[in-house]
C-alpha cells in the first residue's frame, strides 16, 4: 500500500495554497478585473488534478510504469524547452522580462522547466544506478569518464532554463540535486569538490553576464551591510544601489502579523504593496493573516513530508527508486529554501515558487508527478516479504525445508 502520510500532507498543503490564491489575490481581483473567483478556480482546478495525478500514479506498478513517466517527462520537457524558443509571442508569452510558459487557448500556462525537473531527477537516477558500482573505487580519470556525461546534459539545460528563459533558481535547484546524486552514487568526496567549484565558477559567470543578476545582488548586499559591525562596513567600503523593496515589504508583512496573525482576509500588504504575493511571496502573505504560528505549522508539515520520503528512499529495494526519493526530496527542500532565504535576505532575491503553496498550476501539477512515483515506489519499500539482499522469499523458505529435512535423517544401520 502506498503511503498515506504523504498523500495526506500533500493534500493539506494543496489545500492551504487554494485557501490563500483566494485570500492574497484580492488586489490583482479589483486592478485587472479578472472577477472574485478567478484565481482561486484556476488554483482550485489544478489542485484537483494534482490530488488526481497522484492517486493515479501511486496505484501504478513501478516495474511497469515507474520508467515510462520518468522518461516521458524528461524528454517531453526538454523537447518543450527547446521548441518554445521558436513559437510565436502569442503562444509563448513574455511576462517580467522572461519567457517560460506556453499559453495554452489563453486559460491556462504551463512552466515547462517545472515537468522536466522531475524528469531530469528521474533519469539521473536511472541511469546512475544502471551504470556507477557504488563498491568500486574509482580513479579521478574514471570518475571523470563516467560522471562527466550527466554534467554536459545539466549544462545543456542550464542554456535553456538559465540562459534562454532567465531562470537562475531552477538550475541552482538541478545542480543541488545533480551533485547530492553524484555522491550517493558512489563518487568520491574530492570529485564532488571539485565539481562545486567549477559549477560555482559556471554561476559566476552567469552571473556577471546578466546586468539584472548584479544590479539583484548589489541590493541583496546593502540589507546585509545593515546586519555587520561598523568595521566591517570600513572595510567593504561604500555601495552604490538602493534596497530591494520587495524584501522590505515582505519583512514588514511578517512583522505585522506577529505570531498569531491579523486575521484570514485581513492583511494590508496585499493590496500593492508587497507584489506576487501570491506566487513568490505567498509565505510572507500567510504570515501576516496566520501569525508565525501558521509558518511553524506549514514547516513542521515540509519536515514530515521530506523526512517521510527520506525514510521511503532508505527502504527502496533498488537503486533507481532510492537516488530518485532522494532527489525529490532535495528538490522540494532546496526550492522550500532559497524562496525563505531570498525573501529574509539571507541570499540573494531569486523569485521561485514555494512547492504546493504559490499560485500557479505547473509547479502543482508536476510535483505531484514527483509525489506520485514517490508513493508508487512505497508500495515496495513497505511490502513485508521484503529481503535485505533481494533474496526472493520462495528460495528461503526452500532451504528452510531442506535444512528441516535434512535434520531429521536417521543414520542407516549396516550390518555385515
Amino acid at each position: 500500500m502506498a503511503d498515506r502520510l504523504i498523500f495526506k500532507i500533500v493534500v493539506i498543503l494543496l489545500t492551504i495554497g487554494v485557501v490563500f490564491s483566494y485570500s492574497l489575490s484580492s488586489y490583482l481581483m479589483v486592478r485587472f478585473h479578472t472577477g472574485e473567483f478567478s484565481y482561486v478556480l484556476k488554483q482550485m482546478v489544478f489542485a484537483i488534478a494534482s490530488i488526481f495525478t497522484m492517486w493515479s500514479i501511486s496505484r501504478l506498478e513501478p516495474d511497469k510504469w515507474m520508467h515510462r513517466i520518468g522518461m516521458t517527462l524528461f524528454l517531453g520537457g526538454l523537447f518543450l524547452m527547446i521548441i518554445m524558443n521558436f513559437l510565436p509571442r502569442s503562444i509563448v508569452p513574455e511576462i517580467g522580462g522572461a519567457s517560460r510558459w506556453i499559453s495554452i487557448f489563453g486559460i491556462f500556462s504551463i512552466a515547462p522547466v517545472e515537468f522536466f525537473k522531475i524528469g531530469f531527477i528521474y533519469f539521473i537516477s536511472w541511469s546512475m544506478s544502471r551504470k556507477v558500482d557504488i563498491h568500486y573505487q574509482y580513479r579521478f580519470v574514471s570518475e571523470f569518464k563516467i560522471f562527466f556525461p550527466y554534467f554536459v546534459v545539466y549544462l545543456i539545460s542550464v542554456l535553456f532554463i538559465t540562459v534562454i528563459q532567465k531562470d537562475l533558481g531552477q538550475s541552482v535547484v538541478l545542480g543541488t540535486a545533480l551533485i547530492i546524486l553524484t555522491y550517493l552514487a558512489g563518487g568520491s568526496g574530492s570529485f564532488i569538490f571539485k565539481i562545486v567549484i567549477s559549477l560555482t565558477i559556471v554561476f559566476i559567470g552567469l552571473i556577471v553576464t546578466f546586468g539584472h543578476r548584479i544590479e539583484r545582488i548589489a541590493s541583496w548586499w546593502i540589507v546585509v551591510r545593515n546586519w555587520l559591525p561598523d568595521w566591517m562596513v570600513k572595510v567593504t567600503g561604500e555601495t552604490s544601489g538602493t534596497e530591494p523593496y520587495q524584501v522590505q515589504q515582505a519583512l514588514g508583512a511578517v512583522s505585522h502579523g506577529g505570531f498569531w496573525g491579523v486575521g484570514l482576509g485581513n492583511g494590508i500588504f496585499k493590496y500593492g504593496f508587497l507584489s506576487e504575493v501570491h506566487t513568490d511571496f505567498v509565505l510572507e502573505g500567510i504570515a501576516e493573516e496566520l501569525g508565525l504560528f501558521a509558518i511553524i505549522v506549514i514547516f513542521t508539515l515540509f519536515t514530515i513530508l521530506i523526512q517521510r520520503i527520506l525514510k521511503i528512499a532508505n527502504r527502496s529495494p533498488r537503486r533507481v527508486f532510492f537516488l530518485f526519493n532522494i532527489g525529490i526530496a532535495v528538490s522540494i527542500g532546496v526550492t522550500l529554501l532559497i524562496n525563505t532565504y531570498g525573501a529574509t535576505s539571507l541570499i540573494p532575491m531569486k523569485g521561485i515558487p514555494v512547492p504546493f503553496l504559490s499560485y500557479g498550476g505547473s509547479s502543482m501539477l508536476a510535483l505531484s508527478f514527483g509525489i506520485g512515483m514517490v508513493l508508487m515506489t512505497s508500495k515496495e519499500a513497505n511490502s513485508p516479504i521484503q529481503q535485505p539482499l533481494g533474496e526472493p522469499q520462495t528460495y528461503i523458505e526452500e532451504v528452510n525445508r531442506v535444512e528441516h529435512d535434512i535434520s531429521n535423517i536417521q543414520p542407516s544401520k549396516f550390518t555385515s
